[in-house]
């Protein structure tokens, strides 16, 4: 009970678990694969707007994932990043699309709107 009670307050103790495995993978890589995978770690954190723990644990594996295998292999950071790192970290978060911060504002925003146009014709 008091574990449920905790979760509820802090967050998943599973996801922090998770989240500091996958960081301390992204801490270990050599470079410069470990300074692109944490400047796009921070990016995607501070931009991708998912607010669903499971979906952005699940982003940060696979960016732990993209990024070992791309040291291993010998990739150079430009062949995974291309011309433009903000287009491929944008694509890359849309691949995990979820519920975002910005959704209630949206409906809020098309509720006003539709409210002031039944407002309008009455």
């Amino acid at each position: 009970m008091a574990m449920k009670w905790i979760e509820a307050v802090t967050g998943s103790l599973e996801q922090k678990k998770q989240y500091k495995q996958d960081k301390a993978r992204i801490d270990g890589l050599p470079e410069p694969y470990g300074t692109a995978a944490k400047a796009m770690h921070r990016y995607l954190l501070n931009t991708s707007g998912i607010v669903d723990g499971d979906v952005i644990i699940r982003m940060l594996t696979d960016l732990a994932d993209l990024w070992e295998a791309a040291a291993v292999d010998g990739t150079p950071v430009r062949g995974i990043v291309g011309d433009d790192p903000v287009d491929f970290a944008e694509t890359f978060a849309k691949a995990y699309a979820a519920k975002e911060w910005q959704d209630k504002e949206r409906a809020r925003f098309t509720k006003a709107i539709e409210d002031a146009e039944k407002g309008a014709g009455s």
